[in-house]
């Protein structure tokens, strides 16, 4: 199976997943006059949807950038991929939980809510990781040449945001709160590892397309 069809399923199950998102804003009967109690009655339900959208989408850059390095896929990394795309797709049922625990405010429910939100963020780093991972043990399939050195301080990423999610998990028996904004700062760690693999994709890019163009100026200077 070539790059590009992998490529293709990939873009697709995100672009649905990103759409499907949206369709937890279930239309309410108003009554007249009581708008503005609705629209913050429905404030867990658009903070979890924004943060739901912005992992889904930065999981989604992170897959776009990280396969521009492979060279070409194998039955194993194909595997390994659905196995991303399906842990990525728990994203939805985990919001739905939030968002119907933190409108119903009970105190348990919302820990146990977080707890199934934290698993399954733990999920899908552990699914980037096992990617990273058997890449890097078959140098064959990508082309890290030359970024060797930066890829190293960021090859340990997606551990560092598991410890996030576990610590997340620890702090629900003590204080949803905090549980809550250990989440949050979770997922925002996830979008810096973004920007930091991003950086070195762009470096590892404009270096391949420097040494190319001097490559072409020697050719052509030898044969004058």
């Amino acid at each position: 199976m070539s790059k590009e069809r992998v490529n293709a399923l990939s873009d697709g199950v995100f672009a649905i997943l990103l759409t499907i998102l949206i369709l937890e804003f279930h239309p309410e009967t108003i009554k007249p006059g009581h708008l503005s109690s609705l629209v913050l009655q429905q404030g867990p339900l658009f903070l979890m949807y924004v943060m739901s959208y912005f992992y889904v989408g930065n999981s989604w850059l992170f897959h776009h950038d990280y396969f521009i390095y492979v060279k070409h896929t194998t039955r194993m990394l194909n595997i390994l991929n659905l196995l991303v795309l399906f842990t990525v797709t728990w994203i939805n049922y985990a919001m739905v939980l939030l968002i119907e625990t933190l409108t119903s405010g009970d105190t348990s429910d919302i820990q146990v809510a977080f707890i199934v939100y934290d698993i399954v963020a733990i999920s899908i780093s552990v699914s980037f990781l096992v990617i990273y991972r058997y890449l890097e043990s078959h140098e064959e399939m990508h082309s890290f040449d030359g970024i060797e050195e930066r890829y190293r301080r960021i090859r340990s990423d997606p551990i560092r945001s598991i410890l996030i999610y576990l610590v997340s998990i620890g702090a629900t028996f003590f204080s949803n709160l905090l549980a809550g904004a250990l989440l949050f700062a979770g997922v925002i760690f996830h979008f810096v590892a973004y920007l930091r693999f991003s950086r070195v994709i762009h470096y590892g890019v404009t270096k391949s397309l420097t040494t190319n163009v001097a490559e072409k100026v020697v050719k052509e200077v030898k044969k004058i």
